[in-house]
């Protein structure tokens, strides 16, 4: 069991994620818009290669979680920042508009910012008055201003105070040499191709033919060749010019404020609906019913053909791609026999098989595993885990391990996310949270993990007394307070911020002190379960 990411380089990261559901007002004719609160100022790093497990209660938004990074749903606010690619190899949009239209930008921020300064200052007069309406509105307004002012910092960095017009300028100049030496790339990569097609070519006519298109192509490849250092030339001017810029304003705080802000990631919540389908290959999900995910009206191989076509790995009807789907089936542990059969024909654990194989057969990057293993019987499940473990070696895989099974989750983790109502409460190594809890949420859920062994069950569980609140209109503070056995007053005013109280292990809650002594006995007094002997 590996605890700790093998690499540190990023390969998601998501800042102050929102996902509020409408769910309706309170009459007909009222204009107070309510919200579930599925997801509240989520911030997590995912690292490449490593797999994030993701634990807690039905209902506390581990499930959209999930579908909000993979943009199944769309964010509410914040930033899902994705690094399989640079901005040039994608080319969204978005950044070319932010850097023609930076002052409209810019101006959009403003604006956002007026309104939630406004909404603020009303809350504060109204004090304790202030309605629960009030603050969701002054909330979103906020939520609101930080989202277009991250959006926009992260392209134009310190443009966004200073010479705004002319910092983009030469940003976009700096983008389009830069997407260019792309294209040429790109293009040199399809005539080496082509190349080999024709070093291979069999038919003696085409043969004669092949030394001289052989040496026409290369002089192409030596015409786009000088094309990119002549770019990369240019580049080099434009950042020099960029730099000069920048150092006027060195001593500014503002504009090293929103310099820091750079991100060369890709904003997945800006993308446009047919550049997220470019990244689809690489965003997978592993869903909890594989039945109903699952045509039920296409065959195995068919199944796991539409993505490959669609993403034209393969033509349809190629030789090559039936004998890659029964490469990659036989991976998964699927027999070639089964290419050509119904999910209806298969049993809980083979259809499960069966959705993982449709989700490696386009090579992703990173593949949420939504309770993938819940529905099945304990030998399949370690079946299923050992081959996504599997998998992950040979691959480098990066996994979100979704589920409700505490001892599944620490044995193929790194790391484990606990949320509470849509909240992250604590963040650390899966050896960490195991040994060391520091949320009261936490050790409550490591204490109802059944278990065998004679000597845990002698000891004390928590008893979580009540129901989990509602998500529309949560507590204030903590939102653990109304059911946290060491809550105070200050639980109940104020919401405590996830906090790094050592390296690697974040927690949300103002009394981060150690919970377990070296036994694993509780070191404080608690509303417990009666143990197996006072039964």
């Amino acid at each position: 069991m590996q605890n700790t990411p093998k690499n540190t380089e990023k390969l998601l990261s998501i800042t102050n994620l929102k996902k509020y559901f409408p769910v309706g007002k309170q009459s007909i004719f009222g204009k107070k818009q309510l919200y579930v609160r599925a997801n509240e100022e989520i911030t997590l790093d995912i690292y490449k290669g490593e797999t994030l497990g993701i634990v807690g209660e039905s209902g506390c938004g581990k499930s959209t979680l999930g579908r909000v990074i993979l943009q199944l749903y769309e964010q509410t606010a914040g930033t899902t920042m994705f690094y399989g690619y640079t901005l040039a190899e994608i080319a969204p949009s978005y950044v070319r508009d932010t850097l023609v239209h930076a002052e409209k930008y810019v101006s959009r921020i403003h604006s956002a910012h007026a309104k939630a300064d406004a909404l603020t200052k009303k809350c504060d007069e109204l004090g304790a008055n202030a309605s629960f309406f009030d603050i969701q509105e002054k909330n979103l307004a906020i939520a609101e201003y930080e989202t277009a002012l991250s959006h926009v910092a992260k392209i134009l960095g310190g443009f966004v105070a200073k010479s705004t017009k002319e910092g983009a300028a030469l940003l976009l100049e700096r983008y389009r040499k830069e997407r260019r030496i792309v294209e040429l790339n790109t293009a040199i990569a399809d005539i080496e191709n082509e190349i080999e097609l024709l070093e291979t070519e069999e038919n003696p006519k085409k043969q004669a033919k092949a030394p001289e298109k052989i040496a026409a192509l290369r002089e192409k490849i030596d015409v786009f060749k000088g094309d990119i250092a002549n770019c990369e030339y240019e580049i080099a001017g434009v950042g020099e010019t960029i730099n000069a810029l920048k150092a006027m304003y060195a001593d500014d705080p503002e504009f090293m404020m929103y310099e820091n802000m750079l991100d060369d990631g890709i904003d997945l919540a800006r993308l446009k609906y047919s550049e997220m389908r470019l990244l689809r290959k690489d965003l997978q999900i592993i869903f909890q019913d594989p039945y109903s995910s699952l045509n039920p009206r296409m065959t195995i191989g068919q199944i796991i053909e539409e993505g490959l076509v669609t993403h034209n790995y393969y033509k349809h009807g190629s030789p090559k791609m039936k004998e890659y789907i029964l490469e990659t089936m036989r991976r998964c542990g699927l027999q070639d026999y089964m290419l050509h059969r119904y999910p209806h024909q298969f049993s809980g654990g083979q259809r499960q098989r069966i959705s993982i194989a449709r989700a490696l057969a386009v090579k992703p990057k990173f593949i949420v595993c939504d309770e993938c293993v819940s529905a099945l019987d304990v030998s399949i499940q370690s079946q299923i885990i050992n081959l996504l473990q599997e998998l992950k070696e040979k691959e480098n895989l990066t996994y979100m391990f979704i589920s409700h099974d505490l001892s599944v989750v620490r044995y193929i983790s790194d790391r484990i996310c606990v949320m509470y109502l849509g909240n992250v409460v604590e963040l650390a190594s899966a050896e960490k949270v195991f040994s060391d809890p520091r949320h009261p949420y936490t050790v409550a859920l490591l204490s109802s993990i059944p278990t065998t062994d004679v000597e845990s069950l002698k000891k004390e569980r928590i008893l979580l007394e009540g129901n989990i609140p509602s998500p529309i209109r949560p507590p204030e503070g903590c939102k653990f307070h109304t059911r946290c056995y060491m809550a105070c007053d200050k639980c109940k005013r104020v919401p405590p911020p996830l906090t790094e109280i050592e390296p690697g292990h974040f927690v949300a809650c103002h009394f981060p002190e150690k919970k377990l002594d070296e036994n694993g006995n509780y070191l404080f007094d608690c509303k417990k379960a009666y143990t197996t002997e006072e039964i």
